[in-house]
């Protein structure tokens, strides 16, 4: 019996040595940029799911849900109290306090669509003590909760009070977290890989995962991001067992997999991609609206998305800012019948007339190195030249091009006039947080519109009693957007994703996570 008793934890010191060596290896898009405040870019965004964890969470109906924190509202509706649970700890093992949280908040609001409209409306966000924010509003605000919630576009990630005091145009560069993994910066190489190992002090919540909420338990030791730009090198790989993830697999390599029954192709529950054209409000040509009119016109959405996707199967035209679909319950497709029908290059040329156009060329930004965004500005390009516009093509990788958007430079001093991104659905479902209508000026997403008619018929939405009231107005809005072409919309598409058969309970969710899995050997 003794001897058998001695066994014990020789065997559990094997079970903790093969943990030690679990490291889930994954091919990821390039980080590059490490601030999920400054950027709105998903790998950015996915990286901060890895290392801060988030005050609420959505769950897979995005609801919100209590993750650090509980809350209670008031009878009136204008106070919010929210209590933070126990066991929380930042990297460092310093616990989390609620002077740490108001930090987060501000600097996040600074950026956020939605975040601007909550602190415009906020008397005073206070913490009493360690464990306790108290958020005054001016008035109630029926979706507070669901913009701190939120998974996509900026979410609210708690970083310790130090690195939120970071202003927020600077990005930061202590990125000691809260969240279940630990980023190994050590290790870090932009553009290349990124490493996280799994933070023992993390204590998750003793619910059930369920989206992003709910409980983040790692059964992983480590997880390594690395970047293959040669998408059938990344095939592949996964074939091999050389990776146990692709975030994304272009739909023409599907096949080389489909017989492989160690790989698993599917798509991620509510991951559909609209894809759209943003302009530089602040330079010639687009700051002539009639200019961006006729832009609008020349370009039809099926050969782009013929051009991104290829398979009508994964694609869907769709002339809504707000989306379309199950997942866009204010998607109006209002105004928006040229892109969608492919009719509009006539009106294009005699708009270009008419404003009088002299030739400035359009600095249109193409990135090599993100598959689903390489085709559409090509695409774009062909369609602005046909309709009479000079266009300067200028290629270079993902992450540049991110960093080349955020500057205000005239498109002659290393500037831009247009660039093509993809935002999930449910990312611009909601007018409130949708990037492509803030129309405040130096404090609006990329492309910077300032534009008061968007902001008061955002303030009608939140003062609107009940859904149907929000759609009549979400339909203004969608006819504004497109009159101003606060973006071109460019219809809606969906990637899958490949991992090997021995990774098991991958969180379904919008975002990829790797709290919860397992990896099966």
């Amino acid at each position: 019996m003794k001897k058998f008793l001695s066994v014990i934890p020789a065997v559990l010191l094997m079970a903790a040595n093969v943990f030690a060596d679990v490291t889930v290896n994954a091919v990821m898009q390039p980080l590059r940029i490490l601030d999920p405040v400054i950027t709105t870019t998903f790998i950015t965004r996915y990286h901060g799911f890895m290392i801060y964890d988030t005050l609420i969470a959505q769950d897979s109906h995005l609801k919100p849900k209590s993750q650090m924190a509980d809350w209670t509202i008031s009878d009136d509706q204008k106070v919010y109290t929210f209590k933070l649970r126990d066991g929380l700890m930042f990297h460092d093992l310093v616990p989390v306090t609620a002077a740490d949280v108001i930090a987060s908040i501000k600097r996040w609001a600074q950026k956020d669509t939605g975040g601007q409209i909550i602190i415009a409306r906020t008397e005073s966000l206070d913490a009493p003590d360690d464990k306790t924010v108290v958020w005054k509003l001016v008035q109630p605000f029926p979706v507070m909760l669901d913009i701190l919630a939120k998974q996509s576009s900026l979410p609210l990630f708690i970083m310790p009070a130090r690195v939120a005091a970071t202003p927020s145009d600077k990005a930061i560069t202590d990125y000691t977290g809260s969240g279940p993994f630990k980023f190994v910066q050590s290790e870090f190489q932009p553009g290349i890989s990124a490493t996280y190992d799994k933070f023992d002090s993390y204590v998750p919540r003793k619910e059930p995962a369920d989206g992003m909420a709910g409980g983040k338990v790692v059964n992983v030791a480590r997880v390594k991001w690395l970047n293959m730009s040669d998408a059938q090198t990344a095939v592949g790989a996964i074939s091999s067992n050389e990776i146990d993830y692709l975030e994304q697999i272009p739909i023409d390599l599907i096949p080389l997999v489909a017989s492989d029954p160690s790989v698993k192709v599917e798509t991620r529950t509510m991951t559909e991609m609209q894809t759209m054209a943003r302009m530089n409000f602040l330079h010639p040509p687009f700051n002539n609206p009639k200019i961006r009119e006729a832009a609008l016109k020349a370009i039809s959405q099926v050969p782009v998305l013929a051009a991104t996707v290829g398979d009508e199967k994964y694609y869907k035209v769709c002339g809504a800012v707000l989306g379309c679909g199950v997942q866009a319950p204010y998607g109006s497709e209002k105004n928006s019948s040229t892109l969608t029908a492919g009719n509009g290059m006539e009106q294009a040329k005699a708009l270009l007339r008419e404003a009088g156009y002299d030739g400035s060329p359009v600095v249109l930004l193409a990135p090599t190195d993100y598959p689903s965004l390489s085709t559409q500005p090509v695409t774009i390009a062909q369609m602005l030249r046909t309709a009479g516009f000079k266009v300067d093509l200028q290629s270079m990788d993902w992450q540049t091009l991110v960093s080349r958007r955020a500057g205000q430079k005239a498109p002659k001093e290393g500037g831009w006039n247009m660039f093509v991104t993809s935002w999930l659905v449910i990312d611009i479902a909601n007018p409130l947080t949708n990037a492509m209508l803030n129309g405040n000026g130096s404090q609006a997403w990329f492309g910077w519109p300032d534009d008061k008619g968007i902001e008061s018929l955002k303030n009608q939405f939140i003062d609107a009693k009940g859904y149907e009231e929000q759609r009549v107005v979400a339909e203004k809005m969608q006819a504004h957007a497109i009159q101003q072409v606060l973006e071109v919309p460019l219809g809606q598409f969906s990637l899958p994703q490949a991992r090997r058969v021995t990774i098991t309970d991958m969180i379904n969710a919008p975002t990829p996570v790797f709290w919860n899995l397992h990896k099966i050997h």
